[in-house]
């Protein structure tokens, strides 16, 4: 069997509690599986101060972070290294490599990503996605979200007084941004999480001169112990997470139940023709095949004509 302590949770007591579950989506009359288990989270950018806590309030799950655990080898947003693969993809690498170098069965990993928003291209979009892997379950659940609340952003500039606008948007100095030369293959003059006037004016000045058009590249800084905002984002995909590892499949009872997908085609209120907005929600077991179709959660049932392609094309 898989408990015990080299697989990170402790030994079952005999005559202990049985773990029974309600319906798929409600909470568990008793402490959920993970209850006094461990899970390796992979960051060298103090997410755990965001992710760590939830988990234990809503699991008992306890979260360590590896010492000296790099996980920009797996890509870096100032582009040093390329991330290679899905966001997905990357962030079970990176749960795994702290899984590794922990010994442990159970790991965690979040990966973000950031650009204009397919929608409105001129307003900035923040994808984020936790995923928690379970090698004792043989499982991957995973938890996302996409939002527009990020202060995602770059400009250009001479000199500190060019920056008034852009440093107002990007929450400076609680946020901290990035400075490189905006021309030129000066790749070493790479400044990142400034968040004084001094260093940064200091950078700027820096990489202006170095680029052939005078000219220094500022940046918002994404990373997310130098970005209180992706970290407000952390924060609520590791309640969400912990919220679905208490929800259990009906069928085989294995923990993560939750929407992996979901059916557009919400008919339009006038003319009943399938629009593009989501009709259904998909609920599904990350372990065996079991599935079910469920309504939209705000229980919408038709979509205003303005959605629909024939109505308004």
């Amino acid at each position: 069997m898989f408990a015990g302590r080299a697989w990170g949770c402790p030994k079952p007591q005999p005559g202990g509690a049985k773990f029974r579950f309600r319906k798929a989506g409600r909470t568990p009359r008793t402490p959920g599986r993970y209850h006094g288990c461990t899970a390796v989270l992979s960051t060298k950018h103090g997410k755990e101060v965001v992710i760590g806590p939830p988990l234990k309030a809503l699991l008992g799950l306890a979260v360590q972070v590896p010492a000296g655990l790099d996980t920009d080898t797996l890509g870096t947003f100032t582009g040093e290294v390329e991330r290679v693969g899905t966001p997905l993809e990357v962030a079970v690498r990176k749960a795994r490599l702290g899984m590794d170098a922990a010994g442990l069965p159970l790991g965690l990993a979040s990966e973000g990503s950031f650009g204009p928003d397919p929608r409105v291209p001129f307003v900035p979009l923040h994808h984020e996605l936790l995923v928690f892997v379970d090698d004792r379950l043989q499982i991957q659940v995973v938890e996302q979200m996409m939002t527009n609340r990020t202060n995602y952003d770059h400009t250009t500039a001479a000199s500190f007084a060019d920056l008034a606008g852009f440093l107002d948007r990007a929450g400076f100095p609680s946020h901290a941004v990035v400075v490189r030369p905006n021309t030129g293959l000066e790749t070493r003059l790479l400044h990142k999480g400034l968040r004084t006037v001094e260093a940064l004016q200091a950078a700027l000045r820096e990489c202006a001169s170095a680029s052939r058009d005078g000219l220094a590249r500022v940046e918002t800084d994404m990373r997310a112990h130098m970005n209180p905002s992706r970290l407000a984002v952390i924060r609520r995909l590791a309640f969400r997470l912990g919220r679905r590892l208490l929800r259990c499949c009906p069928v085989c009872e294995t923990p993560g139940w939750g929407v992996v997908d979901v059916i557009k085609g919400l008919p339009c209120e006038e003319c009943g023709h399938p629009t593009g907005l989501v009709s259904e929600l998909v609920e599904a077991c990350p372990r065996c095949t079991h599935h079910v179709n469920r309504p939209r959660y705000d229980g919408r049932k038709t979509a205003s004509a303005g959605n629909c392609p024939y109505c308004n094309p």
